[in-house]
């Protein structure tokens, strides 16, 4: 137990000293997840105050510091205490002589590293992506991935108001993601996830963009935004449009809804109503019963 606790807190204390390290700018720039979160959302931001779609919506939207309180949760505070557990499953699944490579079909190692990036990002998506299926389909799932969908007002911090058991439950199907890829993970990763950040800001920007004939490949405000209606198709009861940052699997799998874009849409699901103000609120939403 005690070695447990060891591996956790060096662990813990590890990535907190990373992001205060991003803070003071003592980390290279390309991997200042930090401050790169930052100038992406000022700039998202920005572009939504230049080129409003809904051009109702206030500089400061509906819920829009609790929204940059999500964000601040998620990417940083939760992560710093999630990561001492993972550590802690990590050094048990090695104990037991767990081979990765066992589950390998890909080897990236042995790729130049342009191309290593790129199956990196395409299949990693496509499991968030099958998560984000289950997280419709599965009720337990679905109750606290509410919380994103409580989403009244787009705007890019709508992209990081998310439950914090959502950082647990995507996790299981993006590690599967890397036993398939034979546990590799690139040293420039962090490309990825900045890249996902982009598009996650954009899909959920109170901006009008579709990439043109791109929006077959690409996600994007325009088809995000559906994904968001409170109104479903009938066809589509449990959701449409699930890409995180590519469209490609919704039209492969016949699950994307893009009919003529419409600003004024209404947002949300049905019984909303139920879902509370406020971060804390928010974060606690669905762990207890109600009265």
């Amino acid at each position: 137990m005690s070695q447990w606790f060891t591996i956790f807190w060096e662990s813990t204390q590890g990535v907190a000293d990373f992001y205060l390290k991003n803070l003071l700018f003592q980390v290279p720039w390309q991997q200042n997840y930090l401050w790169a979160l930052l100038l992406i959302s000022i700039l998202i931001w920005v572009l939504e105050l230049v080129f409003p779609w809904r051009k109702n919506q206030s500089i400061f939207r509906k819920e829009f510091f609790t929204d940059l309180a999500h964000m601040l949760f998620n990417f940083v505070v939760f992560s710093i205490a999630i990561s001492g557990f993972y550590a802690v499953l990590e050094h048990q699944i090695s104990r037991i002589g767990f081979d990765v490579k066992a589950f390998s079909l890909l080897r990236l190692g042995e790729l130049p590293t342009g191309w290593a990036l790129l199956i990196f990002f395409i299949v990693l998506d496509f499991f968030q992506w099958a998560t984000h299926i289950a997280m419709h389909r599965i009720p337990l799932f679905w109750k606290f991935h509410k919380v994103h969908h409580s989403v009244k007002e787009m705007g890019f911090a709508a992209h990081f108001r998310f439950h914090w058991m959502e950082n647990i439950l995507y996790k299981p199907l993006k590690t599967l993601g890397i036993l398939i890829l034979g546990g590799f993970e690139p040293e420039q990763a962090f490309i990825v996830h900045l890249i996902a950040i982009l598009i996650g800001h954009l899909n959920h920007a109170n901006i009008r963009l579709d990439y043109g004939p791109l929006r077959y490949l690409l996600n994007n405000p325009v088809m995000h935004l559906y994904h968001h209606a409170k109104e479903l198709p009938k066809a589509h009861p449990y959701g449409v449009n699930f890409g995180i940052s590519l469209s490609i699997w919704d039209y492969l799998f016949q699950l994307a809804y893009v009919p003529t874009p419409k600003a004024e849409l209404e947002l949300g699901y049905e019984g909303d109503h139920e879902m509370p103000s406020g971060f804390l609120n928010q974060q606690l939403f669905g762990l207890k019963k109600r009265s």
